[in-house]
């Protein structure tokens, strides 16, 4: 059913900090998406950084400092995973929605 992870969010309080560590530090490849939101790459994986304060939306309940937000990729059509959840009464917060993928718009 599932194929993947696409992505991986993670908060963080200081965005220049996180940055300099994954990129400087473990080597990955950085895409700035906005002055809130960076892609650190990991093959066709991105590792997702949030700033905590930040008013892009949808943004969890609960941001905090070091949580962790995945996005994973699945086979089936996004109606037909939705159908699987409801019969096994799982609720959906929200979604399914477009977002940005690692890779591009999913």
């Amino acid at each position: 059913m599932l194929s993947g992870l696409d992505h991986l969010v993670v908060t963080v309080t200081d965005m220049g900090r996180a940055v300099d560590f994954y990129s400087r530090v473990l080597g990955l490849d950085v895409r700035y998406r906005d002055a809130q939101r960076v892609d650190l790459m990991l093959g066709d994986t991105a590792l997702r950084l949030h700033q905590t304060d930040t008013d892009i939306e949808p943004i969890s309940a609960t941001p905090t400092p070091g949580s962790l937000d995945l996005c994973l990729r699945c086979q089936l059509p996004l109606d037909e995973f939705k159908q699987h959840l409801d019969v096994l009464g799982i609720e959906v917060e929200l979604g399914p929605v477009a977002r940005q993928g690692a890779n591009g718009a999913i």
